[in-house]
């Protein structure tokens, strides 16, 4: 492990989501991803939205993913951590990613140190918003009680019913592209915590398209984009932070 140096970071790969074509398809190219990231990675960073639905019972778990969750065990038992951040589609997740295939769960931002440089991540849904239905909307999907009430479900109808849902939020959505700074929120975001912390870079999940964007000088924001459309991932090579763009599954 002392010869790994590289770090990974990618999100938004909306498995069980049906585009052009089938969610088989784009597993499959994911795990082709993580087998070749792991061969040198010193850990890897998944930031949210990678399910797109998720909802765990006490004993129960959506069908499918076998291929993408055998790759990570697989990983995470040779020794190399996978971190998970919770998105909008899979905020739902409890314990069983984390004791079945031994991801680190993170439910909020982190901030973390590499090589001397500092990465403040997150999915990003909800962060520096001014949408109040947006703000409400988060507090309900977060809400314990109403947690509680979905769980009284019968799995084939609380799965089958986020699932539509999940869906049905990603139809007509477009091609979503950056709105300029003074209307993206997670730039607004970005700001206000580099009033509290110096930060070199920020990656974010979320908004489905990949750029980089200087914030300051020496201080970057990474939109990873989804998986959806193209293949994006941010790599950290051990003195700077590159981003690779290749073409996806559809």
């Amino acid at each position: 492990m002392e010869n790994r140096y590289k770090i990974y970071f990618a999100s938004d790969f909306h498995l069980g989501l049906a585009t052009e074509t089938p969610s088989i398809d784009r597993e499959k190219k994911i795990v082709n991803w993580l087998v070749s990231a792991a061969a040198d990675a010193k850990e890897i960073y998944l930031l949210g939205d990678i399910f797109d639905f998720w909802w765990e019972y006490r004993n129960v778990v959506p069908k499918g993913f076998t291929r993408f969750l055998g790759a990570v065990a697989s990983i995470t038992d040779s020794g190399i951590p996978v971190h998970f951040f919770t998105g909008n589609h899979d905020l739902w997740a409890n314990d069983y990613l984390s004791e079945e295939c031994g991801m680190i769960m993170h439910r909020s931002p982190v901030t973390v140190t590499h090589n001397g440089k500092t990465f403040h991540l997150a999915h990003g849904d909800g962060l520096g918003t001014k949408n109040a239905g947006r703000r409400l909307l988060s507090a309900m999907f977060r809400n314990r009680v109403l947690q509680k009430m979905y769980s009284a479900l019968h799995p084939s109808i609380g799965v089958w019913a986020g699932r539509r849902w999940s869906q049905y939020s990603a139809v007509g959505k477009g091609t979503e592209t950056f709105c300029g700074e003074e209307n993206e929120d997670l730039v607004r975001y970005a700001r206000t915590i580099l009033l509290k912390e110096n930060i070199d870079y920020f990656i974010f999940g979320h908004r489905h398209f990949a750029i980089n964007h200087a914030l300051n000088p020496g201080c970057e924001i990474l939109f990873l984009g989804s998986w959806k459309s193209s293949c994006n991932y941010g790599l950290w090579d051990g003195r700077q932070l590159c981003f690779v763009k290749t073409p996806g599954p559809g």
